[in-house]
């Protein structure tokens, strides 16, 4: 169940119907004008251009301002199971099943550049900045790649898929799912050749791999849900957590609201939870 923040304090589900559905934080849900056939497998919303990017498997689809749907005229046989909007919603990434493609959406969608990863994309997140692009692998861990200085690398050693990346603003770093603990970096020591460079210890080490992770755009905080439906919230570079929820379903997504007050959590039971935070949390 893919999910994306949308206006100050909701969020955005894909479905297994193909309609995307508006989540408020008081739990209600409204329909919306974004539908097309076929589930919904990716979804991302930029606030900036009010545009809403998703994906059935196959095609990319972009909606602008509410409006319907338009299909991207992206390669036949390109399989998208990932997709993003750069920080200023001008371009978006997607995955083409063996690589990423980066188009322009200010206009006319255009593609600008591909590169190829050395195994199937499973998450694609740009930085604040929109300077770096992180993807995360169905195996071998996550490809990084500097758009600006043109340097990338791979960052392995992951004993599950890398389903999730994110970036932490407030921290200046870059996380990852697939291990048996929050992985993070600092991106004052980007780990491009050595992935021990600028590694921050967060949260506990567990017996059950990481399946999300989300980043808090204000505070140093970072998210993480797991395979066994536990849900933890943890300080940056702190082994200290809190447990939000500790078992059930597995978590397959996680997302910030705007405002930061609230998580919304995805599950592979096709069942979505909100949880609301006191304005004082970590302080």
């Amino acid at each position: 169940m893919p999910i994306t923040s949308y206006l100050r304090s909701g969020f955005l589900i894909g479905t297994t119907t193909g309609q995307a559905m508006h989540l408020a934080a008081n739990g209600e849900v409204a329909e919306t004008s974004i539908n097309i056939e076929g589930p919904i497998v990716a979804i991302d919303h930029s606030v900036g251009t009010a545009s809403t990017a998703i994906s059935n498997g196959h095609d990319v689809f972009l909606s602008r301002a509410h409006d319907d749907p338009v299909k991207l005229r992206q390669a036949a046989s390109s399989s998208t199971h990932a997709i993003a909007f750069s920080p200023d919603g001008k371009q978006l990434a997607f995955d083409t099943g063996n690589g990423v493609s980066i188009w322009t959406v200010d206009g006319d969608p255009v593609p600008i550049r591909d590169f190829s990863t050395p195994a199937g994309p499973r998450s694609l997140r740009w930085s604040v900045d929109g300077s770096w692009l992180a993807c995360g692998l169905e195996t071998g861990g996550f490809a990084l790649a500097s758009l600006a200085g043109g340097q990338s690398g791979v960052v392995g050693g992951f004993p599950s898929p890398v389903r999730t990346v994110c970036w932490s603003r407030p921290a200046n770093a870059l996380f990852a799912s697939g291990a048996f603990r929050i992985a993070g970096w600092s991106m004052a020591a980007p780990p491009l050749h050595d992935p021990a460079a600028g590694a921050l210890e967060t949260g506990r080490s567990g017996l059950v791999p990481v399946e999300t992770v989300a980043a808090h755009s204000e505070r140093k905080i970072i998210a993480a849900g797991y395979a066994n439906g536990r849900i933890t919230v943890a300080q940056i570079g702190s082994r200290d957590e809190l447990v939000v929820k500790p078992s059930g379903s597995a978590i397959t997504a996680l997302t910030w609201s705007g405002d930061g007050q609230h998580l919304a959590a995805g599950m592979v039971d096709g069942t979505a939870a909100i949880v609301t935070f006191p304005a004082l949390l970590f302080k």
